[in-house]
């Protein structure tokens, strides 16, 4: 994600960020998880799973360059990498489904049980995956602290708009019915698909530069 530094760069990560996140997606879970829930320990929940995401996603913005060097890794690689986590994923919802990078077939079965606080696996890894993980290293590997802290801002955006979601979850559902909540995914995995493609192919005119 190159060329940060205007308020609409920021605007763009953070649209980028709330589609890969995907609050919309994660309504029928929380609905399903909480079906016993009297309305205080949902709003609990609905806040805990908010804040959680909000934490794991600051934390790969600030740590994720570091990471990458520790690893040995290129920021250019990992462009072509999270693109394609990325690009899986919007495939995925292109099908208003979760996909195996969000949820495997044994977090599934787990969540179905019952098991489990909540946090796992609704805020990780269904809300704050693989691909939410990518797009926050990203956007943070500039450094910089003024950089870092409009990063955060934004993240902080995006989990508020989950926590108001997930708050509202019965209204919403209510609302956009199935069909709704499953048009909006697929809206937003075309919007992330784009993004994907485009990540890739700046990764790859990095490692490749005579593709340019």
């Amino acid at each position: 994600m190159q060329g940060f530094g205007s308020a609409g760069e920021y605007l763009r990560f953070a649209i980028t960020l709330a589609a890969v996140v995907d609050p919309f997606l994660a309504v029928p879970f929380f609905l399903a998880f909480t079906s016993a829930y009297d309305a205080q320990r949902r709003l609990r929940l609905a806040r805990s799973i908010a804040l959680t995401v909000f934490g794991v996603l600051a934390l790969s913005a600030m740590a994720g360059r570091a990471l990458l060097d520790w690893i040995g890794a290129s920021v250019a690689a990992f462009r072509v990498g999270g693109g394609l986590v990325l690009l899986l994923m919007s495939l995925a919802m292109l099908n208003a489904q979760p996909g195996g990078l969000r949820q495997s077939r044994d977090e599934a079965l787990e969540f179905a049980q019952g098991e489990g606080s909540g946090l796992v696996p609704l805020a990780v890894p269904l809300l704050a995956g693989p691909g939410a993980i990518s797009t926050a290293i990203l956007a943070g590997e500039r450094g910089g602290a003024m950089h870092l802290a409009a990063v955060t801002g934004c993240i902080a955006a995006v989990s508020f708009l989950l926590w108001a979601v997930l708050r509202g979850a019965a209204a919403v559902s209510h609302r956009l019915g199935t069909t709704g909540l499953n048009v909006a995914t697929r809206l937003l995995g075309l919007l992330l698909a784009a993004f994907a493609v485009q990540t890739m192919a700046e990764g790859l005119k990095q490692l490749f530069p005579g593709l340019a």
